[in-house]
């Protein structure tokens, strides 16, 4: 008797469940775009987040972070990339370099929207992380990452970022993930995109 109710609980699930990416195909490129966290500052090579995400999806994965970037710079440097590389999707982890310099969180969420919309007027689809505010007892997410998600559709993930960086067996330095912390977040994302219905 018990059965039916949860069927109908499983089946109203799977309906509420929205694909906000399209597929991507076989031959995709993913633009991989950030600061050290996505360089992978304190990796070993071929274990920075983009590498893992490349065997993970067995897709093309442009690891294009520069580090010590501000979103200001990244948002001036991005549009030549996008034309360059032509993505089907852009992975988009940026702003840890504002908060550090104390930037206004008005200006790099401006910058982050102008990213998204940089890509979203070329087709590309756009998943982003939400990167910690610098906390000493408890790390998550800065405000601002999940208001641009929600008012542009954006997938995001606004934990795995601070679960990492929250903890020191994940982390090379103060800042950065060490292969197990990077492993991680290429794992994230990867359940994000499958998530998204790009994969």
């Amino acid at each position: 008797m018990k059965i039916i109710p949860l069927i109908l609980l499983l089946l109203l699930t799977a309906c509420n469940r929205t694909d906000t990416l399209s597929k991507l195909p076989s031959n995709a490129v993913i633009l991989a775009f950030g600061d050290s966290l996505t360089y992978g500052t304190g990796a070993s090579p071929q274990h920075d987040y983009p590498s893992v995400l490349a065997k993970l999806t067995m897709l093309q994965v442009v690891n294009a972070g520069r580090p010590g970037e501000i979103s200001g710079d990244g948002a001036k440097r991005l549009p030549a990339l996008l034309d360059q590389h032509r993505p089907d999707l852009l992975i988009l982890i940026h702003g840890g370099n504002d908060m550090l310099r104390r930037i206004p969180p008005e200006q790099t969420a401006d910058n982050l929207k102008e990213m998204i919309s940089l890509a979203r007027n070329r087709k590309i689809g756009v998943v982003m992380l939400g990167v910690p505010k610098p906390n000493i007892l408890w790390m998550s997410s800065a405000d601002f990452y999940q208001a641009i998600a929600e008012a542009m559709t954006v997938p995001i993930d606004v934990e795995t970022l601070p679960e990492v960086l929250g903890d020191n067996r994940l982390k090379s330095d103060l800042i950065h993930p060490n292969d197990q912390g990077y492993e991680k977040i290429a794992t994230q994302i990867h359940s994000l995109l499958v998530d998204a219905g790009a994969l």
